[in-house]
């Protein structure tokens, strides 16, 4: 009879669910697993979700990908590309996968040669509009936010409520508002080229008349309208908001007639990334199913046909979007950020 140590016997059974996992994964997955488990680990930049949200894709990413962990750094896309470029600088690889909001840091590290070109398979399963965001297959599309209003309704009333963007502007709204900061967050970027757009900066001038409250992160809005800070948050994320909301605080979404501003962004990876394979599965988790299925319980938007919006999210069918275009917003962003130094002080 043969004999079978302990040791043997924890092998296997580590190895089971390694095994029962990797017939689940098509076959382009199953490769790369079999590499990344090798590296062991990667580092996501995450400019993108919430540091929640973050959290909840790298958990999910290691849990559909066992032996892989990924190792979560969350900021703002404006500070998430600081520290890339500062690695880049000291000839320090660090990052395996870069997530912005900000469309023109892809075009920039695209020019300098500074990413790797990959193009995700799961990448032709996304919405058709989300498909080869980058034609050269250096970036691809892995967020889409959608940005609107909210209001605390203890302190704003619905009846007191703004329905439109421009209704920010009315005195009665003096030192309600909470937004945060072009120079931090690139959706707010983003939302201030729009705004510029369709109003002219003078909508910015008019808003420092009302002397808002500037955090930097789209979420600090968030934040101040759940501690009764403020009464009024401008260009929120729909999902942290409706998260928050779930939890108990008293907030409450608008829909601006105008429109919802929607973001849609991609990730990258480092031509110098240190983890390469597990760089590129994370990169067919991004573009997958399972990626909307991880922040769908917190209310993200979805980037896949497969996954629904969350119970009691619009879909995105039924609402009016607006969005600058990427040229636009390449060009647009570092325009506003010194517009709005100079107008707000910050």
């Amino acid at each position: 009879m043969m004999l079978i140590s302990r040791r043997t016997i924890a092998a296997l059974a580590a190895a089971l669910p390694f095994a029962a996992r990797a017939q689940d994964l098509p076959a382009h997955e199953r490769t790369l697993h079999e590499a990344a488990r090798r590296e062991g680990e990667l580092t996501w930049y995450s400019g993108q979700y919430s540091a929640e949200h973050s959290e909840t894709v790298g958990r999910a990413f290691t849990a559909r990908f066992p032996g892989v962990r990924c190792n979560v750094v969350r900021s703002t896309s404006q500070v998430a590309f600081q520290r890339l470029s500062q690695d880049m600088r000291a000839g320090a690889a660090q990052c395996d996968v870069f997530s912005s909001t900000d469309f023109g840091h892809y075009s920039l590290l695209k020019r300098e040669n500074r990413l790797l070109q990959y193009r995700p398979e799961n990448d032709a399963g996304l919405f058709p509009d989300l498909r080869r965001a980058d034609p050269d297959g250096y970036y691809h599309t892995s967020f889409m936010g959608l940005y609107l209003m909210a209001h605390n309704t203890r302190r704003v009333p619905e009846a007191d409520a703004p329905k439109k963007w421009t209704d920010a502007l009315d005195p009665k709204y003096r030192n309600q508002i909470a937004v945060g900061h072009p120079g931090f967050s690139g959706a707010i970027g983003i939302w201030a080229v729009q705004m510029r757009k369709m109003y002219g900066w003078d909508y910015f001038t008019r808003l420092e008349r009302n002397r808002p409250m500037i955090g930097r992160s789209s979420l600090d809005p968030v934040t101040a309208l759940n501690a009764g800070e403020r009464g009024i948050g401008l260009a929120v994320p729909s999902s942290s908001t409706s998260l928050s909301i779930s939890r108990g605080n008293p907030l409450k979404l608008i829909y601006p007639e105008e429109g919802v501003l929607a973001t849609i962004s991609p990730s990258a990876i480092p031509r110098n990334a240190p983890h390469p394979n597990a760089a590129k599965l994370f990169m067919e988790f991004t573009t997958s199913r399972y990626l909307s299925d991880a922040i769908r319980p917190m209310f993200g938007d979805p980037i896949h046909p497969d996954t629904a919006p969350a119970e009691g999210m619009r879909a995105v069918s039924e609402i009016r979007l607006i969005s600058p275009t990427q040229a636009e917003a390449e060009s647009g962003v570092p325009e506003v950020r010194e517009l709005w130094r100079d107008t707000f002080g910050v």
